[in-house]
């Protein structure tokens, strides 16, 4: 079978998990012809994924969230009034999808949450069939529970957004935590996480060990103050946190317990597996891989979807929650409340049989 990706480009969640699916394709005897990638001209796309993706890549401009003035939390009215003003440059985007579809002729269409894909394929390739995959998409579950919101606003909007991208799939690949039934009222069928053979593998490695460091990550740069201010007041304590902001190098050392990384999943991976506990802005993918390690894990939401994932990791007591990093919560965490979820790793290994026998059985 020939396979077509479009993926959204935010963040690094998609993109692994469109990684870790075409080297399970390629396993398998399948084709993976194409990477359609969106992204704004903010981000710059990190070298693990432009180097370790076999298929060839093309890029477009997509719709995107912008942040507040203090660069942590997307700005919601911010964001709407800017994707209203830059929707008359969609439509070039639309044209080179609809243009790469027909090129590569695909037989099936995998969309890593990626709006624009969806509406190209309704425009003009709905004779393909289309597969949705996302963590987002388990949000719509008829048994999938919502937290109490404050300073969250927006739960609504992003259900009516994920029930727009999966709109005309053949079928809806919801990840999650945890085994569920299947909703076949709305179509969603759960699977595993699609975590990458080296996060798989990296529990048998000698680097697999409870080291001295706290790990992190932000996608968004303007939390490294509350990281930075933390960090004055416990200098003894390593911290090796990782960001995208490409302009300031591979490493951005502050002094010799502090160091920002930019994304590099390799050293992400290997610094995971070695770390004493880890903190981050909530990221599906993130959280499962630090779950897969057995890892105390706080998570400092940023916008609904991370409010959403916080919630449902922290029900297992294998993550707590927090509206800043604030680390004292999670050293107290490690050290007092932390539970392994020892049957996560069994449900992330099961992924790809799950998942290769939903694409395989269209």
């Amino acid at each position: 079978m020939r396979y077509l990706f479009i993926i959204q480009g935010e963040g690094r969640g998609h993109l692994t998990q469109a990684m870790t699916l075409e080297k399970l394709l390629l396993s398998r005897g399948h084709q993976v012809v194409k990477m359609l990638v969106g992204k704004s001209e903010s981000r710059t796309l990190p070298a693990f994924f432009t180097n370790g993706v076999k298929a060839p890549i093309a890029y477009f401009e997509t719709i995107n969230f912008v942040t507040a003035s203090s660069d942590k939390r997307p700005d919601a009215l911010k964001t709407v009034l800017f994707n209203v003003a830059f929707s008359p440059k969609l439509v070039p985007s639309i044209s080179m999808i609809k243009n790469e579809i027909r090129n590569c002729s695909p037989d099936i269409i995998v969309n890593f949450y990626e709006l624009l894909g969806t509406v190209t394929h309704e425009l003009r390739a709905r004779d393909i069939p289309m597969v949705c995959i996302g963590h987002q998409f388990l949000f719509l579950h008829e048994d999938f529970s919502f937290p109490e919101f404050s300073g969250y606003e927006g739960h609504i909007a992003l259900n009516l957004f994920s029930k727009a991208i999966c709109n005309g799939a053949a079928k809806t690949l919801a990840l999650s935590f945890r085994p569920m039934a299947d909703d076949s009222k709305k179509r969603i069928i759960v699977t595993p996480p699609l975590l990458r053979p080296e996060v798989l593998d990296s529990r048998n490695m000698p680097d697999f060990q409870d080291g001295d460091y706290i790990l992190g990550y932000m996608l968004n740069a303007g939390f490294a103050e509350e990281v930075i201010a933390w960090h004055k007041k416990r200098p003894e304590i390593p911290l090796h946190f990782f960001w995208d902001n490409a302009s300031e190098g591979p490493v951005k050392q502050i002094d010799p317990t502090l160091s920002f990384y930019y994304l590099n999943d390799k050293e992400f991976i290997k610094q995971m597996a070695g770390c004493r506990a880890y903190a981050s802005t909530a990221g599906f993918e993130s959280i499962c891989e630090a779950m897969y390690l057995g890892k105390p894990l706080m998570m400092v939401p940023s916008h609904i979807e991370q409010k959403c994932n916080a919630y449902d990791a922290t029900r297992f007591g294998a993550a707590v929650e927090s509206d800043r990093f604030d680390l004292d919560i999670l050293l107290d965490f490690a050290e007092n409340h932390f539970r392994r979820d020892d049957g996560f790793p069994e449900w992330a290994q099961a992924a790809g049989e799950i998942v290769a026998k939903e694409l395989e059985t269209l």
